[in-house]
C-alpha cells in the first residue's frame, strides 16, 4: 500500500504580502520602545556616537533603574496614574452604561436628535472647555485634587457611542422574555445585557486607561503638588530636574512607568479585538 504523496500547503502570494506588510508596521511601532529599553542601559558615552549599535556597548545593569526609583517619587506618580485612570474609567461605565442602553433599546421622541448630539461631541476636544472648568474648579477651591484631574473626564461619550452599538446587536427577544418574566429594567441591564457585552466595555477600559494615564495637557493645568503628579507629568518634572542630561535615567523612567499599561493591554488583548470587532456587527 502506497502512501499518498502529501505536500506542504502554501500560502497564497497575497497573503504572504500581507503579513510582510503587518511585520513591517510593527517593527515600525515597536521600534521606539526598543529604543527606550536599551538606552535606559546603555552608557552615556554611547548615547551621542554617529554609530547606531541595537545592543549596548557597555551594558550599565540596572543602575539607572536604581537611580529613577530613589531620586524621584516614580511609585508616587504609577499610584496616582493608577487611581485617576481607574477612578475615571469606573464613573465613565457607571455613567454611559444606562445612556447607550437608553438610546439603543427604548423609542421615545428625541432620540436620534440625543444620538446626533454624542456624535458631534466626539469632535470637541478638551481644550475647548478647558478654560471654564479650569475657572469653575478653581472657585470652588478644587485645583490640585484627584477631583480636579478626574472630573472633567467621567462623561465619556465615546462610550456611549460604543456602548450603544454593542447593546443594538443584543437579541430584543431575550430583553421581551425577561420583562415578561417581571424583571426590572434595572436588572435586565445590569444582570443580562451587561454581561454579554463585555468583550466591548473591555475594549473601552483599555481605551479610557491609556489615554487618561498617558494624559499630560490636563494634569499640567490643574495639577501643581509632586505627590499627586501623574506618570508624564511626573516623567516631565524628573526630566526638568535633570536639566535633559540623564538619558539613562529618563529611559529606566519611562520604563518604569510604561511597563504597568504594556501588561494590562496584553491581558486584556483577546476582549479588546472582540469588543472592537463586536461594535461593528448587527
Amino acid at each position: 500500500m502506497t502512501r499518498p504523496d502529501v505536500r506542504p500547503a502554501r500560502l497564497p502570494l497575497g497573503q504572504i504580502a500581507a503579513h510582510l506588510v503587518l511585520l513591517l508596521l510593527a517593527v515600525l511601532f515597536l521600534f521606539p520602545f526598543y529604543v527606550m529599553l536599551v538606552t535606559s542601559f546603555r552608557s552615556p558615552s554611547e548615547l551621542f556616537t554617529p554609530e547606531f549599535h541595537l545592543l549596548p556597548q557597555q551594558f550599565t545593569g540596572l543602575k539607572y533603574y536604581i537611580e529613577s526609583l530613589t531620586t524621584s517619587p516614580v511609585l508616587t506618580f504609577m499610584k496616582n496614574g493608577v487611581i485617576i485612570a481607574a477612578g475615571i474609567l469606573v464613573v465613565q461605565v457607571l455613567t454611559a452604561i444606562p445612556c447607550a442602553y437608553a438610546l439603543a433599546k427604548f423609542e421615545f421622541r428625541g432620540r436620534n436628535l440625543l444620538f446626533a448630539v454624542v456624535i458631534f461631541a466626539l469632535t470637541v476636544p478638551i481644550q475647548v472647555p478647558a478654560l471654564p472648568l479650569y475657572l469653575g474648579l478653581n472657585a470652588l477651591g478644587l485645583l490640585d485634587t484627584y477631583f480636579a484631574a478626574m472630573a472633567p473626564f467621567f462623561l465619556s461619550v465615546f462610550a456611549i457611542f460604543l456602548f450603544r452599538q454593542s447593546f443594538k446587536s443584543y437579541p430584543d427577544e431575550i430583553i421581551q422574555a425577561a420583562r415578561l418574566d417581571g424583571l426590572s429594567e434595572w436588572a435586565i441591564l445590569w444582570r443580562i445585557v451587561v454581561p454579554g457585552s463585555i468583550p466591548a466595555i473591555a475594549a473601552f477600559a483599555v481605551f479610557s486607561v491609556t489615554s487618561h494615564w498617558n494624559d499630560l495637557y490636563w494634569p499640567l493645568i490643574v495639577i501643581r503638588s509632586n505627590e499627586l503628579m501623574t506618570p508624564p507629568l511626573g516623567l516631565a518634572t524628573f526630566a526638568d530636574v535633570e536639566s535633559g542630561e540623564n538619558y539613562g535615567a529618563l529611559m529606566a523612567t519611562a520604563t518604569i512607568l510604561t511597563a504597568p499599561l504594556m501588561v494590562a493591554f496584553l491581558l486584556a488583548q483577546r476582549q479588546f479585538v472582540r469588543g472592537v470587532t463586536m461594535t461593528g456587527v448587527k
